[in-house]
């Protein structure tokens, strides 16, 4: 394969786009921008499509994720998150239909515990390409990525607290952040900047806003010049490494927190799922609407 013979862009839905911008360098792009990437439930699932495009493909080696407009994600869709229509179970978990908090669990735990975590586990480097806001579930979708590239102008957090939650569903926080900066930047809901970010080691490279895009795949065409062989175990050994530690017993530790917590919120708000007193809290960095209340 040429650069004159790569294949066209693929829409895996009307959320992700799916394209091979370079020999051997497979790239999913989120094209929400309108509503800043928010994701709902099919952003989700076309993402895990072009993650399995990409596995079942073996003349791939690295694989980018990368987003349209002025923000990377600002994190989940409150409005629409939990619209299912049309869109197909992936992992085994059952009960995703019951009520209760039975049901509330089932169904999380397999849009964002399991399915993010089998993004973790792609066989092959995988590359976050990063800008504008990184919010909450914006986070969840970019710590499964073996690099992230973050321009200048990128910002980070997890605010939920704010809500009633201990922190979103994939609990890598004291991975990404170290332990003490975790509880920081959880407790106050404080935002990170790319160059804090980069200083801590959870973003690999910064680059101007205009130069994301080149920098990021000069990358992935770098490493994809090695043997898929020595890239996989080198992957794997890192990625086991982190489960001697107990990484993945944590996820799902803190993961059962987080359904406790919307659990609480339901029966001290009046069946919602988070507290709508968060709200003026985060009004600033999501620029949501002031309110004298």
């Amino acid at each position: 394969m040429t650069g004159s013979t790569l294949p066209e862009p693929v829409k895996l839905g009307d959320r992700v786009t799916y394209d091979v911008p370079a020999e051997r360098v497979a790239r999913a792009t989120l094209t929400r921008s309108e509503t800043g990437n928010l994701q709902d439930v099919h952003l989700l699932y076309q993402l895990d499509a072009a993650y399995r495009r990409a596995a079942a493909d073996d003349s791939i080696s690295v694989f980018v994720l990368a987003a349209e407009g002025q923000d990377f994600s600002m994190g989940h869709d409150v409005d629409g998150l939990f619209s299912t229509d049309g869109m197909d179970q992936v992992t085994l978990e059952g009960g995703l239909g019951l009520g209760g908090v039975e049901g509330d669990m089932a169904w999380e735990n397999e849009v964002f515990l399991q399915l993010h975590w089998r993004w973790r586990n792609f066989p092959k480097p995988s590359i976050a390409a990063v800008q504008g806001r990184v919010f909450a579930g914006g986070l969840m979708i970019m710590w499964p990525t073996d690099l992230i590239v973050a321009s200048e102008d990128a910002r980070f957090a997890d605010p939920v607290t704010a809500f009633g939650m201990s922190a979103v569903e994939l609990f890598m926080h004291p991975w990404e952040f170290g332990a003490r900066r975790a509880k920081e930047l959880l407790l106050t809901g404080d935002v990170l900047t790319a160059a804090e970010a980069k200083e801590i080691g959870m973003v690999s490279r910064v680059a101007p806003r205009a130069d994301l895009e080149s920098v990021t795949l000069a990358l992935a065409e770098r490493i994809a010049t090695r043997p898929t062989a020595g890239l996989k175990m080198a992957k794997r050994a890192v990625n086991q490494t982190l489960e001697f530690q107990g990484q993945w017993n944590a996820l799902q530790a803190a993961f059962s927190l987080h359904t406790l917590g919307h659990a609480n919120n339901r029966i001290v708000n009046n069946g919602s799922y988070i507290d709508p007193a968060g709200f003026p809290l985060v009004a600033d960095i999501w620029e949501l609407p002031q309110t004298d209340s």
